[in-house]
């Protein structure tokens, strides 16, 4: 007779041998594992205020500097709010033209713009040519020098009259002064640049006994490019500077011109506006050709 025997799952795990024991031993279950949100970043306010919170604080004193000398004036001298409303005017219509000598304020700008585009043109087509052949000729650099050293201090005004009696009209001498006092920026600049160039370069390109045109165009050009366009900023905001008074004494269309024809009909809310309207011409140009020369320029001339 036989009988079957029966045994728990226990007993039977303790009767196999080692080996088999590895080989039944249960898997563990993996636990579940919890999705832990992650924690949120903090927004930096004190970055966003030391940003926003000076700037504004710089306005609101010029505005409470400018109220308080309104109040005290007894010439009347118009207060911002007065200011502000006779802006909404001017620039409700600032392309207007009734004659040659009454045109809007937008008229007035692109009159100065084009003659400091012609005129400073004029000068990055001489200056920076001459700045190339200067810094990389010792020659030249030996005899421009000394005429720079000396033309350059002079006020781009004094130049005004020479411009009127050479070219007999107020345009071109206009112009002319604009020319002039944009070209030493760029020379110097330039030539600083080229005689800053690692001699190592130089001496490379002798090695290999490339061409002048090819020493420019592969070792000086992308050298010189920073100190090229920083000489263009510098030129570009002088230029700017200088437009405002040759239009005052020359007349005709310009920004300059507007100021002096608003102080002649003692319109000096119009004066204030002209004042504003400089400065951010002249800011735009700067952030402007800033971008430009950032894009061109390396990084440890940057800084």
């Amino acid at each position: 007779m036989v009988s079957a025997v029966f045994h728990s799952p226990l007993e039977a795990h303790a009767a196999l041998p080692p080996a088999a024991k590895a080989v039944a031993r249960p898997v563990a279950t993996a636990a579940p594992v919890a999705l832990v949100p992650m924690p949120r970043v903090p927004r930096d306010f004190r970055a966003v205020w030391l940003r926003v919170l000076p700037p504004v604080l710089g306005f609101a004193l010029l505005v409470l500097v400018w109220e308080l000398v309104a109040l005290k004036s007894t010439t009347g001298f118009p207060s911002p709010l007065a200011t502000w409303q006779q802006a909404l005017t001017v620039f409700s219509d600032p392309f207007y033209s009734k004659g040659p000598n009454d045109q809007g304020v937008g008229w007035n700008v692109l009159s100065s713009l084009q003659r400091v585009a012609l005129g400073f043109g004029l000068a990055a087509a001489v200056g920076i040519p001459a700045g190339f052949a200067i810094g990389r000729f010792e020659f030249l650099s030996r005899m421009f020098n000394p005429l720079i050293s000396l033309l350059r201090p002079v006020s781009p005004l004094a130049w005004l009259p020479i411009g009127l009696l050479v070219f007999k009209g107020a345009n071109p001498a206009a112009i002319w002064t604009i020319f002039i006092c944009s070209i030493w920026p760029m020379i110097i600049n330039t030539a600083v640049g080229v005689q800053r160039v690692p001699s190592d370069y130089m001496n490379v390109a002798r090695v290999l006994n490339l061409s002048e045109w090819k020493i420019f165009t592969k070792i000086l050009f992308p050298a010189v490019l920073p100190y090229m366009l920083t000489g263009v900023r510098l030129a570009v905001g002088t230029a700017w500077l200088v437009i405002v008074a040759a239009e005052m004494l020359t007349g005709g269309v310009g920004i300059g011109f507007w100021v002096w024809d608003e102080w002649n009909n003692l319109n000096v809310a119009n004066i204030i506006i002209a004042i504003f309207v400089i400065g951010i011409v002249g800011l735009v140009l700067e952030f402007a050709l800033v971008k430009i020369a950032t894009a061109f320029t390396f990084e440890e001339v940057k800084q």
